[in-house]
């Protein structure tokens, strides 16, 4: 697996979205885990990049519907954005952006974002009926995850975050 990962975010069908660079932090039976520290830059289709304000980590699970962040500093302690599976092709993965996201603060609440935008890109886009009920189906899913806190979200992505947050200290001195 390559050191450094691009990460490309797509809206359906295949239009930019978010896209950034991350650094390979390892791999478990969740998944590959990769990460990238404050500062590095992100970008939505072709606005400018802005700096991320934090560090944070992210699991791409090999067929899931769906792609994690752990935040450092940050109330949202986990932000999973529901996508396609990702697809790779050398150092690059792609998965496309279903608007849906779920979020569990640090506080222990869940919250699904962006529901009026799925909405929306359904008609918009012509989302087909097997797409949305497998972004729908996926988002419940999730949320009990995150709320169970089954790993990934319990334990498991913690470590991990803990893992950069060491290796950006140490690359620090």
């Amino acid at each position: 697996m390559p050191e450094t990962v691009h990460i490309d975010f797509r809206k359906w069908p295949d239009e930019k979205h978010w896209h950034f660079d991350m650094e390979r932090l390892g791999e478990d039976e969740h998944g590959r885990w990769f990460w990238s520290p404050a500062g590095i830059r992100l970008q939505r289709g072709d606005e400018p990049p802005q700096p991320a304000k934090r560090l944070y980590v992210k699991l791409v699970t090999p067929d899931a519907w769906w792609s994690a962040l752990w935040n450092e500093h940050d109330d949202r302690e986990i932000y999973v954005d529901i996508a396609t599976p990702a697809k790779w092709n050398g150092s690059t993965v792609t998965m496309v952006d279903l608007d849906l996201d779920v979020v569990r603060y640090r506080d222990g609440r869940t919250e699904v974002y962006d529901e009026d935008e799925f909405l929306e890109h359904q008609v918009r886009y012509g989302y087909p009926p097997d797409l949305v009920a497998k972004a729908r189906a996926v988002t419940a899913e999730v949320e009990r995850a995150l709320a169970e806190r089954r790993e990934p979200f319990g334990r498991v992505g913690e470590a991990w975050l803990e893992r950069a947050v060491a290796l950006d200290a140490e690359r620090g001195m």
